[in-house]
């Protein structure tokens, strides 16, 4: 996947996790600036309505899976939710992250990995620019449900061209076939304004009696 921007292009392509914390560090400092200032990103914010929309009230305990630099978690906090909890493989962008004071906690994890959480250990999940080309493979769909209680949401975004390319379309169905979750919403949406990018904007319901091991 070849963009029309640089600066995307470099995070998009790289080959191993070496080459993306690589593109990462370089620009953690000003992606704040670039991504909702000069690209448009506008992810972030439909992603935290869309989560507010299903959850029952603000005391929700909230993993921000793939937090980056803590946009999304920034929108839940100003919507009244401060039970946020950040997990990232980027340490630059963890260190951003932490520096805007918002989250209960921070954890460097990859989510192509088993994380060091412990099942069922939040309400809602909400993954935002992390499922797309060059990051983590439908895989992390299985540790998202693990770690959400039964009846909680998981709330992401596919980024447009990566939701077949990158198998994420045959294993959200394959988790729906095994009644690990349930299909709330899924529209398309605004990704990268400015560059004329969209995603497809996701919320599941995690069920009770499911598993993610379809």
């Amino acid at each position: 996947m070849v963009s029309d921007n640089k600066t995307l292009d470099k995070v998009y392509t790289a080959s191993n996790h070496t080459e993306l914390m690589d593109a990462y560090k370089d620009w953690a400092d000003n992606y704040d600036q670039d991504t909702v200032g000069s690209f448009g990103y506008v992810a972030p914010a439909a992603a935290a309505q869309a989560l507010h929309r299903v959850l029952p009230g603000t005391g929700a305990r909230i993993l921000d899976a793939g937090c980056g630099t803590g946009q999304v978690g920034r929108i839940l906090t100003e919507k009244g939710y401060g039970d946020l909890h950040a997990l990232d493989y980027s340490e630059d962008m963890l260190r951003v992250a932490e520096s805007k004071n918002i989250y209960g906690s921070l954890m460097q994890a990859d989510l192509s990995k088993k994380l060091k959480i412990d099942d069922d250990a939040y309400d809602a999940v909400v993954c935002v620019g992390t499922l797309t080309y060059g990051h983590v493979d439908a895989t992390a769909f299985d540790e998202l449900i693990r770690v959400t209680r039964p009846d909680g949401h998981i709330c992401f975004t596919i980024r447009e061209g990566a939701y077949e390319d990158y198998g994420y379309r045959d294993r959200m169905i394959a988790l729906e076939k095994a009644d690990a979750w349930e299909l709330v919403s899924m529209e398309e949406a605004d990704y990268l304004k400015n560059e004329n990018v969209t995603c497809k904007l996701c919320t599941y319901k995690v069920l009770a009696d499911g598993a993610p091991n379809a």
